[in-house]
């Protein structure tokens, strides 16, 4: 296998690093300079759950109603600072009181029922919808300003957990058309978003928490890693996030373990990917210990979530490198007629993790040594998207979506329902048994609710082989002199520009 990274080797030393310095961020002392990969393709309050867009507005713009410490697990107050179920259905929360938007009108209960049916009940399609609410229907009612209840047509164990993913927003929301620039309860309000440069946030005077140090933020995205590297270690920004080891950060390196992980998703409905000894095939062509050691930083992994999370199943090992076996179940199903000479389309996205389009010529070396015929579409996020949402774009034949699937919520339902269940907003291929297992799981609570998820994901990688799993993330970022920031397991997700403090 040593020789399907020389091409990436080569393309790695040939490609040089440009000058950082040609468009800098320019703002005074005052402002915290963010470089990002690439530019948020929305900052509707309701897609909060998509990476892009919760690294800049989640906990910075917006807040939600519980949030989780990504360190222990626990739910903790947020906009809610208390909340009991009263049966198997419903649930009643304590508002937090004296809270006001950024647009001067006050939080309350109806602000916060009006949200929630915004995010779960409309014609927006959200992503936090599909992500955190697949099929539940939710009802949320108002008492009184500071107390609110919330309905379920069936037992969720999880709610308060759910909700975390619900961003608050005022009433005056359009609820016909996603939102450009939102209004939240946030330490930061928007102050200039200049589509393709730059997105501007400045420090909201009427925030209910602590202030936050630094007056203002800006945003702007670079591609290259090793341009966003230079422009912290020349002091042309403060932080960059998606680093490789070799961008260059130097002592200005953080490197810190996250909750992502990286998988291809296969289109299981189309041939030859419908045949599961093809999917099969696929995993044992992957030499996932090569990846990690020459491509990407991270430990080879075989679910999609990871230790901590509830349903994790720790008997569940990453594929064997078997590339002989793969050979072997190409060829059996080429004699049983299945059309393993269609090409398969590989749908990269750029910027999705350093070095995303040289990860996705190491898949397509292996599975062309496989004998399948594979190509590659690398894409900017927006077009990337069409393609991990429902619906998906017709006339793609069979394809493999390179996709990272970060569980900051630390419950697999979070997974599952939205991932590999029949309806799922991310999902091209289920099948009943999965969604019979994903289901019951749903409903337990304590270790049955382990054990439930833990049996789903072992079915899942035994009988239905939906993915290829790749890698458990590591990730790495370069902060100035100028900032003491500890990341976390969130970061990459829930980048709290609050937690961002002065050096000096």
């Amino acid at each position: 296998m040593a020789g399907a990274f020389t091409s990436v080797v080569v393309l790695l030393g040939a490609s040089g690093c440009s000058v950082a310095g040609s468009d800098p961020i320019g703002e005074g002392p005052d402002t915290l300079r963010v470089v990002l990969p690439e530019e948020p393709p929305t900052l509707e309050p309701c897609d909060a759950s998509l990476t892009a867009t919760g690294r800049v507005t989640r906990a910075n713009v917006t807040e939600a109603l519980t949030e989780r410490d990504p360190s222990t697990g626990g739910l903790e107050q947020a906009l809610a600072t208390k909340w009991a179920r009263n049966s198997p259905t419903s649930w009643t929360f304590t508002l937090r009181g004296g809270v006001t938007f950024h647009d001067g009108s006050r939080f309350t209960a109806a602000a916060a029922a009006f949200s929630i049916k915004r995010a779960t009940d409309s014609d927006l399609n959200c992503n936090v919808d599909g992500y955190v609410f697949t099929d539940s229907e939710v009802t949320a009612t108002p008492v009184d300003d500071t107390t609110l209840e919330v309905t379920t047509a069936k037992p969720d164990p999880i709610l308060p957990l759910r909700l975390s993913f619900v961003e608050i927003v005022p009433t005056s929301t359009d609820t016909r058309a996603r939102v450009r620039e939102p209004v939240g309860t946030g330490p930061y309000r928007i102050d200039e978003w200049n589509q393709g440069r730059f997105l501007r946030l400045k420090r909201f005077s009427g925030y209910w928490g602590k202030a936050p140090e630094f007056a203002a933020a800006k945003y702007v995205w670079r591609a290259e890693g090793g341009v966003r590297a230079a422009m912290v270690t020349n002091n042309e920004a403060d932080v960059a996030i998606g680093l490789a080891p070799e961008d260059g950060a130097g002592d200005r390196a953080v490197e810190f373990a996250t909750n992502e992980v990286s998988y291809l998703r296969m289109d299981a409905t189309k041939a030859p990917l419908d045949d599961i000894r093809i999917r099969r095939a696929v995993n044992y062509a992957l030499d996932r210990e090569g990846l990690v050691t020459a491509v990407f930083a991270g430990r080879p992994s075989g679910q999609l979530v990871s230790k901590g999370v509830t349903g994790y199943n720790p008997r569940i090992r990453p594929w064997p490198y078997d590339p002989d076996r793969a050979r072997e179940l190409v060829a059996q199903a080429r004699a049983d007629g299945v059309p393993t000479g269609t090409t398969i389309t590989v749908i990269g996205r750029n910027g999705i993790y350093p070095k995303a389009a040289e990860a996705m010529e190491v898949v397509q070396d292996c599975l062309l040594k496989a004998g399948l015929k594979v190509e590659i579409k690398m894409l900017d996020v927006n077009a990337w998207l069409e393609y991990l949402l429902r619906p998906f774009p017709t006339g793609a034949g069979p394809t493999l979506l390179q996709a990272q699937h970060g569980n900051q919520a630390g419950d697999a339902a979070f997974t599952l329902g939205q991932i590999y269940g029949s309806r799922g907003a991310q999902s091209s291929y289920g099948t009943p048994g999965l969604d019979a297992l994903t289901a019951r799981a749903q409903l337990a609570s304590g270790r049955e609710r382990q054990k439930a998820f833990a049996d789903a994901f072992a079915h899942q990688n035994d009988e239905v082989v939906r993915d290829a799993v790749l890698a458990n993330m590591t990730a790495i970022m370069a902060l100035s002199p100028n900032v003491r920031y500890r990341p976390d397991s969130a970061t990459n997700d829930e980048m709290r520009l609050a937690d961002m403090r002065r050096a000096d």
